[in-house]
């Protein structure tokens, strides 16, 4: 582990005084974290998009007012549902926060998670999937967005308004944005596609398998696969991976109160999630001395060069703030963390 930023899923309450934040505290908040954060040297702030649900969506908005209050934090996505998305709007609008930011954005997406809307995709006018899932039109979709990000050419010019006969791109262009496009992988075979297409993998808690091996072992084993293929497609630059891990240092009582039990009782498991038996990572919530043993023995946590912890932003910006800081004091710097002073995340 090089570098280590924050995931949040974004919960917010149907109104405000109802038992927690409402969508406008929500993403105030989100924004005085990631400003924290980038203070203290955390690498990434990067945000889940779930559709039909009080939780983080459009994140764009989000990620701009983000990037104007930050200096050196990247900004992004863990993950962007394709499903939901215009492929060549979705570049347009990546390559200008991209290049608002100075090359700081890094996106994750991929097929996405099932959602509260059946087929809520449908919704949002993107019909002629054939797969219950969606997942048809999520690569089709991600195949064009990843072209348009590049700069290949799209659509073809009007001569009578560009003058000749060719292909035009989509503008803006942000020049290594493509280097910073992940694929949120749930699976070794999605992870083989991943590194054969050219783009870095997005790794969360949970695989969509079920081998009977330890969560973070069966991760590690999906790293290795995704960099084999990466090897065998002939990249020549070195490919990101991140995982994602629900981690709280103890440190003060409150810290014990409201975590400690979790660290307790926490153990991988499995379950079924989108019709596929599937394994679902642990929580760690321990002293910082006990959390970097458990940590350096997470063969998954050590094989990615990013680790992003699932904050639960919902209990408010001091508190998640506070977390994040007793990783960086008292556990990061024992795993390897480069703070983002020393520059933006690499391979």
């Amino acid at each position: 582990m090089k570098a280590f930023g924050f995931l949040s899923f974004g919960h917010y309450a149907s109104a405000r005084g109802s038992g927690g934040p409402d969508a406008a505290d929500m993403l105030r908040d989100a924004v005085d974290i990631a400003t924290g954060a980038d203070e203290m040297g955390v690498n990434g702030a990067y945000f889940r998009v779930h559709h039909f649900a009080r939780q983080s969506a459009a994140p764009m908005p989000l990620l701009a007012a983000i990037a104007a209050r930050t200096q050196r934090i990247e900004v992004g996505t863990g993950v962007i549902d394709m499903r939901y998305e215009n492929p060549l709007h979705l570049a347009e609008e990546a390559a200008a926060l991209d290049l608002l930011s100075e090359g700081r954005v890094a996106l994750g997406v991929s097929r996405g998670s099932p959602e509260p809307a059946l087929r809520g995709w449908e919704a949002f006018g993107y019909t002629g999937s054939t797969d219950p899932r969606g997942a048809d039109i999520a690569r089709d979709k991600f195949d064009l967005f990843l072209r348009a990000v590049r700069g290949e050419g799209i659509a073809d010019a009007d001569p009578r308004q560009f003058g000749r006969v060719g292909k035009l791109r989509i503008e803006p262009h942000s020049p290594g944005l493509a280097e910073r496009i992940w694929w949120g992988a749930a699976s070794r075979e999605t992870a083989r596609w991943a590194g054969t297409a050219g783009v870095n993998l997005m790794s969360s808690t949970l695989l969509t398998e079920a081998t009977g091996d330890a969560f973070a072992d069966l991760q590690a084993d999906q790293i290795d696969q995704f960099r084999a293929a990466w090897a065998a497609a002939g990249h020549s630059r070195t490919p990101r991976v991140s995982v994602s891990r629900s981690i709280f240092p103890l440190v003060t009582d409150l810290d014990r109160r409201y975590f400690g039990p979790r660290g307790d009782v926490s153990a991988d498991q499995v379950g079924i999630i989108d019709g596929f038996r599937s394994t679902f990572g642990k929580t760690y919530a321990a002293e910082p001395d006990v959390l970097i043993e458990q940590l350096k023995a997470d063969a998954a946590v050590q094989s990615a060069d990013t680790l992003m912890l699932t904050i639960p932003s919902q209990l408010g910006v001091d508190l998640n703030l506070h977390i994040l800081e007793t990783f960086a004091l008292h556990v990061a710097p024992a795993l390897g963390w480069e703070p983002n002073f020393k520059g933006l995340p690499t391979g």
